[in-house]
């Protein structure tokens, strides 16, 4: 989208058209939508630089869209207009966020000041985010689906308190996202927020990790070593993967937890922490408990909030505010001219089932800005994203036996069908007429990945 664009929200189509061609002229990205329900569903594909919102509309009216607006867009200026101002409304307006109330019809020099000054604010706030990313070396947390509002909800109403956090959510969400704004809305955001991923660390050298050691406690400790913990104080533990954590180490952090203090390995000095722990595991830990790879006592000491962040599936109106983030985003560390992607093209990503959530999609994205230097179709998408477009021609061409090709066009079949069902056994199988025994076996046959297999 344009840097300096405005979104109308007006049901007197004569006050859309003077004020669209009031700000054309001075080369502005205009759009105009007569309700507020239309101007949410705007808000569905992207967001503008700034509102103008018709205090008095029917159906829901100024105020309430207001409301919506900033649920979605706390930071977006919305200039309110109204033909029959009063003191009581335009203070009401502010308490709710407006950036400026205007009569109707505004005064032209006054109208495109505020204009000026709104877009002004908003390309601030975006500098602003764009430098705090590079330095945290994260991406925006971009969503405005009633999952991912109540979530950041949430993640603003307890990121303030001393509270342990366990997220839990599948790889590629964006755990570590959420992990980094609870700590920079703490307390201790001035101090370090330090980060362990337990799976990444061998079973053996998990507890030196996080506790340190003394010189010479094992082979190779030819030093003495400050763990994760020590590192943390007064600041913030992310123990990512806890969930691959052995039971040992398992039980040595639950006593820090209740305790505040720890030995290093082959030490005898307590040593005592301040540290809050935020936890994230991909995993089942219900399950994990169950099967005795977790302890019960960790959980529910983690388990104080838990936040779960939903799969990309779930959410799918959140995807073409995602593929808009991203698509500026990799314009810009690629040091190329601003892609522009078609509505079938974002239709076509929105339905597939991205199994890798967005991290899929962010990669997807800098992967069409790369190799498509136009505008991004739909058949762009079914080439670079998919790999399918020639798949079925090559196999065409390929010297295969009748029965090959049988079984690899079987193969393509299938998986469009599973991805079109977003994975669902019983709905793909029912959508196919065949038996969901006969599903299961043609999976395991293919070697489909099962972690995204549902019933």
């Amino acid at each position: 989208m344009n840097s300096k664009s405005v979104l109308i929200v007006d049901d007197e189509q004569s006050i859309r058209e003077m004020l669209r061609l009031t700000l054309e002229y001075e080369h502005y990205q205009v759009f105009d939508v007569p309700s507020g329900y239309e101007a949410l569903r705007f808000f569905e594909r992207t967001l503008p630089d700034v509102v103008i919102l018709d205090v008095k509309m029917s159906g829901m009216d100024g105020m309430e869209t207001l409301d919506r607006i900033k649920e979605i867009a706390p930071h977006l200026p919305v200039i309110l207009l109204t033909g029959h101002g009063t003191i009581e409304t335009a203070v009401e307006a502010t308490k709710k966020g407006a950036f400026d109330f205007l009569s109707k019809p505004p005064d032209r020099e006054k109208f495109l000041i505020t204009i000026r000054h709104a877009v002004t604010q908003t390309q601030l706030v975006r500098e602003n985010r764009a430098m705090r990313a590079q330095i945290d070396g994260i991406d925006s947390i971009i969503g405005s689906s009633k999952q991912m509002l109540h979530l950041l909800s949430t993640v603003e109403r307890v990121a303030p308190t001393e509270a342990y956090i366990l997220i839990t959510g599948e790889n590629g969400t964006g755990k570590e996202l959420i992990a980094k704004a609870l700590h920079r809305g703490s307390t201790r955001s001035g101090q370090p927020l330090v980060e362990v991923n337990c799976a990444a660390i061998p079973t053996e050298l998990i507890e030196s990790e996080l506790f340190g050691h003394e010189k010479g406690s094992f082979t190779g400790a030819t030093s003495q070593r400050i763990g994760k913990f020590e590192a943390a104080d007064n600041g913030t533990l992310l123990l990512d993967e806890i969930g691959d954590m052995s039971i040992a180490a398992q039980a040595k952090v639950l006593r820090v937890l209740e305790e505040g203090t720890f030995e290093r390995l082959g030490g005898s000095k307590q040593i005592q922490v301040d540290v809050r722990v935020i936890a994230a595991t991909n995993k089942n830990l219900a399950q994990e408990i169950k099967e005795g790879h977790f302890r019960e006592d960790l959980f529910h000491r983690l388990n104080v909030i838990p936040l779960h962040i939903p799969a990309l599936r779930e959410r799918r109106e959140d995807i073409p505010l995602l593929i808009n983030h991203f698509l500026s985003d990799s314009c810009r560390r690629n040091k190329l001219p601003h892609r522009e992607i078609a509505e079938e093209a974002i239709r076509r990503l929105c339905e597939l089932s991205w199994p890798g959530n967005v991290r899929e999609l962010r990669n997807a994205i800098e992967r069409l800005v790369i190799l498509v230097p136009q505008k991004i179709m739909s058949h762009d998408v079914d080439t670079y994203v998919l790999g399918q477009v020639d798949e079925f021609q090559n196999l065409l061409s390929q010297h295969i036996t009748f029965q090959e090709f049988k079984d690899r066009s079987e193969e393509m079949f299938l998986r469009k069908q599973l991805e079109f069902n977003e994975w669902n056994v019983s709905k793909t199988a029912e959508s196919l007429d065949i038996q969901r025994s006969h599903m299961y076996n043609k999976i395991k046959r293919y070697n489909f990945d099962r972690r995204d297999v549902g019933e």
